[in-house]
């Protein structure tokens, strides 16, 4: 027993004196491999790079993935953000021209001072009547009575044709009524008087009949509200004369106006009452 175990511990010892010196062996520099080193080198780098591409492959692939998701989620963030910017600058122009047409308002006023203006603003238009009616915001509970004048800071629009305690329903001058009708006046040194009744659909102009044939009416003349009416103050600009046609009887005119108020685009109006009414004064839808 102790012989054998001797032997194994010679061969032991043995082991490690040649392990030693092959470690040693291969530590020192050199300049050429032995044969085992080389192919144990060449497998491991062969395997290595075998492995490396592909992976390489699928990590550029993550994070090209990654950078499209990333690319992704910006542009909707960006998309979103313009969004809001095309609102809020439509938001600032819609400001913009009410706050214009306010101002313009307020500096009417001024010049309607002895009409008790009422501001208001439409909130109701049917589509199917639109050249005919508006319903605005004030009614009974604020003053506003039928039959008053109603302007934008323009000119003239209409007059009050119902009440309600707080809402009131307008008739436009471009109504189809027959009975829509307000004395005018064309402002130029030879004045002339007419009534307006009535409206061109396809030219969207005004008409003003009975005008005495023998006045020479000058193209771009203002027309005006002359007040002879008994509901209409006088001096409320109505439009500007753009044609002028004689009669089929050959005894009047009828002036063609192109209103100062653009129809399609009531949203701020004032509504107007004259002081004193004589009692000659009559309705305008009697004339």
């Amino acid at each position: 027993m102790p012989q054998f175990f001797n032997k194994k511990l010679i061969l032991l010892l043995a082991g490690i004196i040649v392990l030693v010196a092959l470690i040693g062996f291969s530590m020192r520099e050199r300049e050429t491999l032995s044969w085992p080193e080389q192919f144990l080198k060449d497998t491991t780098g062969w395997f290595a790079n075998a492995f490396d591409k592909p992976v390489t492959a699928v990590t550029g692939l993550f994070e090209n993935l990654s950078d499209l998701q990333n690319t992704y989620d910006e542009n909707a963030k960006l998309k979103a953000r313009l969004g809001e910017y095309v609102q809020i600058k439509t938001e600032v122009q819609a400001l913009k021209k009410e706050n214009a047409d306010l101002r313009k308002i307020l500096d009417k006023e001024d010049d309607l001072s002895k009409y008790s203006p009422i501001q208001a603003t439409v909130i109701g238009r049917n589509p199917d009547r639109w050249n005919e009616l508006i319903t605005i915001n004030k009614g009974e509970m604020n003053g506003i009575e039928t039959n008053m004048a109603v302007i934008t800071a323009d000119g003239l629009i209409g007059k009050v044709k119902s009440t309600t305690p707080t809402t009131a329903t307008v008739q436009l001058v471009s109504s189809a009524d027959p009975n829509n009708k307000i004395s005018a006046s064309i402002v130029q040194q030879d004045a002339a008087n007419g009534i307006i009744e009535g409206y061109d659909d396809k030219q969207g102009y005004l008409l003003m009949k009975r005008i005495p044939f023998d006045k020479e009416i000058k193209i771009g003349s203002i027309v005006e509200t002359s007040g002879l009416g008994g509901i209409f103050p006088s001096r409320l600009i109505v439009g500007k004369v753009v044609e002028v046609k004689i009669d089929q009887n050959g005894l009047n005119q009828t002036a063609y106006l192109k209103p100062a108020t653009d129809f399609y685009d009531i949203k701020n109006v004032m509504v107007v009452k004259r002081e004193v009414v004589g009692e000659e004064a009559r309705g305008e839808g009697q004339e």
